[in-house]
C-alpha cells in the first residue's frame, strides 16, 4: 500500500532511482503511452553495468528525465532471457522500442549522465 501511495504522490518515479519493470508489463503500459520501451541488458558480473547503475540510473534528477521519456526494463542475461531478436555484444546494451516492438535505436555501452541524456533525448515513440 505504501508503495502505491509512493508511486501516485511521485508520479511513478522511484525515490531510490529508476523504476523498472518487467517486459510483459512493459508492452502493457506502452499501450496506454506513447512512450517508448527502454530495455536496458546487463549481465551480473559486469563493472560497467554496475557503475551505470550506481552513477546514472540511482541518480534522483536522471530517474525523473527517465520516467518522464521512457518505461524502462532491465534484463540481466544471467537470469532471464532476452525477449528481442538481437545479438547482444557487449553489456550493458539498449534498446528502444516503439510501438510493434520496433527497435527505435540502440546504443551499447556505460555512459555518464549527460552523455546518455544526449543519445536518448530524440527518441520518441509514436
Amino acid at each position: 500500500m505504501r508503495k502505491i501511495l509512493l508511486s501516485i504522490v511521485f508520479g511513478c518515479v522511484s525515490l531510490f532511482g529508476v523504476e523498472w519493470v518487467s517486459y510483459e508489463r512493459a508492452l502493457e503500459l506502452q499501450k496506454q503511452s506513447f512512450k517508448p520501451i527502454m530495455v536496458e541488458v546487463v549481465r551480473s558480473d559486469c563493472r560497467y553495468c554496475i557503475a551505470m547503475q550506481r552513477d546514472v540510473f540511482e541518480d534522483k534528477e536522471m530517474s525523473k528525465w527517465i520516467a518522464e521519456r521512457f518505461i524502462a526494463v532491465k534484463i540481466n542475461l544471467d537470469k532471464e532471457k532476452l525477449p528481442l531478436d538481437v545479438k547482444v555484444t557487449m553489456t550493458p546494451s539498449f534498446y528502444f522500442l516503439g510501438k510493434e516492438r520496433v527497435i527505435l535505436k540502440s546504443i551499447p555501452g556505460s555512459w555518464s549522465i549527460s552523455d546518455f541524456k544526449d543519445l536518448t533525448k530524440n527518441i520518441k515513440g509514436h
